[in-house]
């Protein structure tokens, strides 16, 4: 096995504690709902697009996007619905991005389905907009080196994963998740780096991720 190289910079991971809060705003029609997606803030997008992967990241690999539940479920616009859950999530790196997406899709099908703005939610149904707040804490891990890496990997909770992979990248909007870009930048292991952030984390759970970095890093060490 080749000499692992060694960086003056460890990765130092760290791990979140997260709060969800109401923003009291709340909607009863696609023209409400389309208007305050446009005004609420971006953490709270964040929420109503990752809550699922957040908290039950062991029962499904592909997270639900709330807006789409509900104008499907309790709107019964099942196109809009649909049109919603295809929004391909990680081709968006900023909040901002992906709000003006959902924001576009909904007003477009407003203008093509115009009684749609008709349909009111049943009173208890509103959607009501959350925010996701996070406090960001740092490990007793780092690491100097893919071995180091792959073995922290391997003890760290999922909620550490979640951040360096989702949070840092979208919410943060940094060019690319922490591990590729520490990989690449200290380590100069451009390859791997790549290998990383061009894979898709939103069709696997959160523990499907965990072994599927550590094989790529196995297999880069051997």
């Amino acid at each position: 096995m080749p000499e692992l190289i060694r960086t003056r910079e460890p990765f130092r991971f760290c791990t979140r504690l997260h709060l969800s809060e109401l923003t009291g705003l709340r909607a009863t029609t696609l023209g409400q709902l389309l208007a305050l997606i446009k005004e609420v803030p971006g953490s709270s997008i964040y929420h109503h697009t990752h809550r699922f992967l957040q908290q039950h990241q062991y029962l499904s690999p592909e997270p639900p996007n709330d807006f789409a539940y509900w104008v499907t479920d309790i709107l019964g616009e099942d196109e809009l619905g649909e049109r919603l859950v295809s929004i391909d999530t990680i081709q968006y790196s900023t909040i901002r991005d992906l709000r003006d997406k959902i924001a576009s899709t909904i007003e477009s099908y407003l203008n093509d389905n115009p009684l749609a703005k008709m349909k009111f939610a049943r009173a208890g149904e509103e959607f009501h907009f959350i925010k996701s707040v996070s406090f960001i804490l740092p490990t007793n891990y780092i690491a100097y080196d893919l071995s180091e890496f792959a073995e922290v990997l391997k003890k760290i909770t999922i909620d550490s994963i979640y951040f360096h992979i989702f949070e840092a990248r979208l919410r943060l909007e940094k060019p690319t998740n922490d591990f590729a870009f520490w990989i690449e930048n200290s380590l100069g292991d451009k390859k791997l780096a790549n290998n990383i952030s061009s894979f898709d984390p939103y069709t696997g759970t959160l523990e499907d991720l965990r072994k599927k970095i550590i094989r790529m890093v196995e297999r880069r060490i051997a």
